[in-house]
């Protein structure tokens, strides 16, 4: 079935009005894919709501999927993993390494300056600075330590 075009999907206010073949056909427009088949109507009604506003309005942006990525289940430990640190712009993080002190400034919207130069990620700054492969949260001490 070839794949729909946005205008010929219904409007998600509609969906408690089709019946269980009409939104297995809605399914099937908006994921590319039939419908799984012992989800309940109420299940399937809220899935397909959010999909058409996704594909009307767009989806999440890459810093919402990040923080709730951070909050599923770690895999190895099963414990869930903290949400991220929330630093204010203009907060400065300091680290001596090597007898060398660093300094990073936060900036808006998550990004970082390190000696005039802007970057998105604190990882990379630490990279920069070791010349190794650091996580930048853990370089700069903002992860908790684990428990011995």
């Amino acid at each position: 079935m070839p794949k729909a075009t946005k205008a010929a999907l219904p409007h998600w206010d509609t969906l408690n009005d089709l019946d269980r073949k009409g939104l297995a056909a809605t399914w099937q427009q908006a994921f590319d894919r039939p419908i799984p088949p012992k989800l309940y109507k109420n299940t399937v009604v809220a899935l397909l709501a959010y999909r058409l506003q996704e594909l009307k309005f767009g989806g999440l942006s890459p810093q919402t999927r990040r923080y709730l990525n951070s909050l599923l289940p770690r895999s190895s430990g099963g414990k869930a993993a903290s949400p991220p640190r929330r630093l204010k712009p203009g907060t400065r993080l300091q680290r001596i390494w090597q007898g060398r002190t660093y300094s990073v400034t936060v900036l808006e919207e998550g990004e970082y300056e390190y000696l005039g130069k802007r970057y998105a990620s604190l990882s990379v700054i630490a990279r920069t600075i070791t010349g190794t492969a650091w996580s930048g949260p853990a370089f700069f001490g903002l992860k908790a330590k684990a428990a011995a």
